[in-house]
């Protein structure tokens, strides 16, 4: 008879390490050891590992204080080493995870711990109780996936087969709103004793964020799968009822006492604990199943619930946004990423604001924090709301959960041995990288807000709600600031207003279609233009003299245009081109844009601020990959506004309005982040125009549907066959509808034509698949599908590559195509020369802009190189930012030219087109 207690205390204690090499040394599956008085003892690991659960669970029935739940954390640590040894030991593997009657008693096991562990007791304050706590109820949710599967969208369907998921679903976020509610009293008490920074409260305290952080990071990742997002939505408790909302109210009510904002990692903790739950009611408000704020809405508790919580996001803007300098220079602690709180909760907010349960709410309560943002000084504005190179962004992380380091903290904090140094326990996580779409994201979010709130639509709001929003921002400029200052009158602050949403509106036109629509920026304007009416009627002269002086003489010969080349666009010509300005080089026709969106104007000026602003239709294409809506009426493309002192370049980089294509690959491996991971976990706004999902598809599901699209090429136009398929691939990974399937094609084919388009190849999209003319055309309208990652497969670029004109030795022989007008600052290099491996070469972009120079590191032999398309380089000199995206991302080099540098030992070694590359002459 093994003696269960001792041997679970004795070698769950034990490391991984330590315990193979004991399985290692082991005659028949028995482990050799001593007791404590010296006599030898075996222990049978078989009979063990199988009686173990089972064995737990009897604990859990008859769980008292102290020491027996510290002996659970005990045996659910050893349980985590098992899992992890089973991978290198058959026999272990065939005992504890092919043994189906074993893997329902685990199940059971985590089921029933968390229930208990859900339930609120005053004794839980006491003490190490809190750590422990903590730690269990960590440990038991990452035991599914260390157990059971990795794989999230496997571990949900494991789950959803279970006849006790909604049970676990409660218990689940329960347990979890209990941890917090255990960490929100220490915070309170550490208060109220001015606990210094580094002492061993505040690191404990640190230590309980860390483990809610954990159980907070497991649920978002399992709300990520629609299959168990659906679910949790139909869940009475945790949706009508209002489970999620309370959770998620005790969350951002979790203040950081003053005596404590010096422990960095506690306050960044903090803040990514409350960015992880506005991403968990970000997924749900957005699933199109069932709408999340309606079932809210059918309880009045749970209304009012969501209006509390709806006040508490608007006043975490405004506190944010009211300190913005000091939580800029916090934020950017790479040390220690914040989480994307901010960009968070202005998605939730615009969400809230469209919904016609809070909308009336919003109507009020979001004009301080709107105000806050429009009334700073306008060359501050312009950089900060009307660019994309911010000079910092948010910095979000995921972590590196260990069980067995956060169990041994907690159990030597339940002994009472718990020392300062040992209690200086910091989970690793790994910062995500950020985005050059996050600028885009918040602006555009700010654009929707006022559009929602400014919308009147006849046969659905009444009456009085007509300029209703409008109304309320004039009253607040007027009387709202109590604290307005003498040197600065109301009358200042409305014109800064109006001058800065008059850039807002112009500057919004840029963003058209991939994160904003026509409407959007056409209430916007309207907007602007009635707020501007306004302030010229109400503060009359005095208004116009503060624009005009915030707009000097001197410094009004710098507002002018930026004109930079049009970029190329595979789109038929409109019959407006010829509007376009002549000192604009243009490669492919693009229509000019007015202020109000129509195609006639050359160049729009900016008459709502005051002065004579102006935008240059020109500088890069913002494009997601295709022109996604034909009815635009015109094309995305990034202005150049200048202001003050210093031109603001906004340099809308053709990569910059994707977030999952800047993603690591181990990152997103790890995190499961496939379907919805990837692109519904993402705090960049990506819905165009309301839902707008990306990345849909994992590897398998791309390396499959590539094989179909060779026997069946025009499967986008098939609606049978799309259904068929988009079930079939569902059953591979992340369920992907046979709409968003259609979507993807229509992407894939326009990311192959702006390959062909840069390559010079003529294309015709309806035979994009076969093998005898593997060419494309752009897709039609879509709401995006994560082309923009998609990296064709070397079948088809190959096949693209063939209709080159290619010379015997290798060298490129320009086609007939190249020849043909303007195409010098696309395509400026197209005179053959050799790619022998260490020749100096400049290399330059799409626009005949110089990117560095470098030396070819290896080009394929003979005519490889030029089919392939592509020389690796080693950039010596690189005259860019290194955070810019690759023309050319592979595992090798990763999708920057920072990652490329770190993925070879310190030398920038990148994939580059032949064509873009020029010898240096010497």
């Amino acid at each position: 008879m093994i003696d269960m207690v001792s041997a679970i205390e004795e070698l769950s204690g034990l490391t991984t390490k330590e315990l193979s090499e004991m399985l290692k040394e082991s005659d028949s599956f028995v482990l050799q050891s001593k007791t404590e008085d010296g006599g030898p003892k075996q222990v049978d690991m078989e009979k063990l590992v199988s009686s173990l659960p089972l064995h737990l669970l009897a604990v859990c029935l008859e769980l008292g204080q102290g020491s027996d739940v510290a002996y659970v954390l005990r045996g659910v640590r050893f349980l985590h080493s098992l899992c992890e040894l089973a991978s290198r030991h058959t026999r272990l593997e065939q005992v504890l995870l092919d043994d189906v009657k074993l893997s329902e008693q685990v199940m059971d096991l985590i089921f029933f711990l968390l229930s208990i562990l859900a339930h609120r007791k005053k004794e839980n304050n006491v003490g190490a109780s809190p750590l422990v706590h903590a730690s269990l109820v960590a440990a038991s949710l990452h035991l599914l996936t260390s157990y059971f599967s990795s794989q999230w969208h496997e571990l949900v369907h494991i789950l959803l087969a279970h006849p006790k998921v909604d049970i676990f679903m409660d218990v689940a976020f329960d347990s979890l709103h209990e941890d917090v509610r255990l960490l929100s009293i220490r915070l309170s008490a550490m208060g109220l004793s001015a606990t210094p920074v580094g002492s061993l409260e505040c690191r404990l305290a640190h230590f309980i964020c860390q483990q809610c952080e954990a159980s907070l990071q497991f649920l978002l990742l399992l709300c990520q799968q629609k299959l168990f997002r659906d679910r949790i939505l139909k869940n009475k408790e945790l949706s009508r009822n209002g489970g999620i909302l309370s959770l998620s109210h005790t969350i951002l009510k979790l203040v950081i006492p003053e005596c404590s904002k010096g422990s960095t990692d506690l306050v960044a903790s903090v803040s990514r604990l409350k960015a992880k739950i506005l991403s968990i009611l970000l997924q749900l408000c957005e699933a199109e199943s069932v709408s999340y704020l309606d079932e809210v809405a059918t309880s009045p508790n749970s209304m009012q619930l969501g209006q509390t919580l709806a006040l508490e996001v608007l006043n975490l803007l405004k506190t944010a946004f009211g300190r913005k300098q000091k939580i800029t220079a916090d934020s950017h602690n790479k040390s220690y990423p914040m989480g994307s709180v901010l960009i968070s909760a202005l998605r939730l907010v615009d969400v809230f604001s469209d919904d016609s349960n809070f909308r009336s709410s919003f109507m009020i309560n979001t004009v301080p924090f709107l105000t806050q943002i429009l009334a700073i000084p306008h060359d501050e504005f312009v950089l900060s709301w009307c660019s994309v190179n911010l000079p910092v962004v948010e910095e979000d992380a995921n972590l590196d959960y260990d069980p067995f380091g956060a169990a041994e903290v907690a159990l030597l904090a339940s002994d009472n041995a718990l020392t300062e140094a040992k209690a200086n326990y910091s989970c690793p996580f790994r910062p995500s990288l950020s985005s050059m779409a996050y600028a885009q994201t918040r602006t555009s979010c700010v654009v929707k807000i006022i559009a929602n709130l400014h919308v009147f639509v006849p046969n659905i709001c009444a009456e009085q709600e007509r300029d209703l929003f409008l109304q309320n921002f004039q009253k607040y400029l007027v009387s709202g600031s109590s604290k307005q200052s003498a040197d600065r009158p109301n009358d200042f602050k409305a014109s800064k207003v109006c001058t800065n949403l008059g850039s807002l509106s112009d500057y919004a036109k840029t963003l058209i279609p991939n994160l904003l629509n026509e409407e959007d920026v056409q209430l916007l304007s309207d907007f602007s233009d009635k707020l501007q009416s306004w302030c010229k009627s109400q503060v009359g002269q005095a208004a116009q003299q503060v624009v005009h002086t915030d707009t000097p003489s001197e410094r009004k010969e710098d507002l002018h245009p930026v004109q930079q080349p049009l970029p190329t666009q595979a789109s038929t010509p409109d019959s407006n081109m010829n509007n376009l300005p002549k000192n604009m080089e243009v490669s492919t026709p693009v229509p000019s844009i007015n202020p109000e969106g129509s195609a006639t104007d050359e160049t729009p000026k900016n008459t709502r601020n005051g002065g004579s602003l102006q935008n240059a239709v020109g500088q890069d294409l913002v494009h997601l990959g295709v022109a996604r809506t034909a009815s635009a009426g015109f094309s995305a493309v990034s202005s150049g506004v200048n202001t003050g002192h210093q031109r603001t370049k906004m340099d809308l980089d053709p990569a910059s309005g994707t977030v999952d294509h800047f993603k690591t690959p181990e990152l997103s491996k790890e995190s499961g982040l496939q379907e919805d991971e990837k692109g519904e976990s993402s705090i960049y706004d990506d819905r165009q125009p309301k839902r707008r999902k990306r990345t849909i598809m994992n590897d398998e599901q791309i390396d499959e549907l590539e094989k179909a699209l060779v026997d069946e090429p025009d499967m986008h136009k098939n609606a049978i066959l799309l259904q068929s398929w988009s079930e079939k691939l569902s059953m591979q990974g992340p369920e992907i509808t046979a709409s968003q399937l259609k979507n993807w094609l229509n992407n894939r084919k326009a990311k192959l034509a702006r390959i062909a388009k840069e390559r010079g190849v003529p294309f015709d999209g309806e035979n994009a698949d076969k093998p005898s003319t593997p060419t494309s055309h752009p897709g039609e309208s879509s709401e995006s599908a994560g082309e923009d990652s998609y990296l064709p497969p070397a079948r088809v670029l190959n096949a693209i590559s063939k209709v080159r004109l290619v010379s015997p030795d290798g060298n490129e022989l320009t086609s007939q195509a190249e020849f043909s007008p303007n195409m010098t600052s696309s395509r400026p290099f197209t005179r053959s020369f050799s790619f022998e491996p260490g020749r100096l070469v400049t290399l330059v972009d799409g626009d005949g802009k110089e990117v560095g120079r470098g030396k070819i590191f290896h080009a394929p032999p003979g005519k490889s190189s030029a089919e392939s398309r592509l020389c690796v380089v080693d950039v010596t000199e690189l005259r860019i930012e290194k955070w810019r995206e690759l023309p050319h991302p592979s595992e090798a080099s990763g999708r920057t030219f920072q990652e490329a540098e770190a993925r070879n030992g310190g030398v920038i070694r990148v994939p580059w087109d032949v064509v873009r590359l020029a010898p240096v002459v010497q």
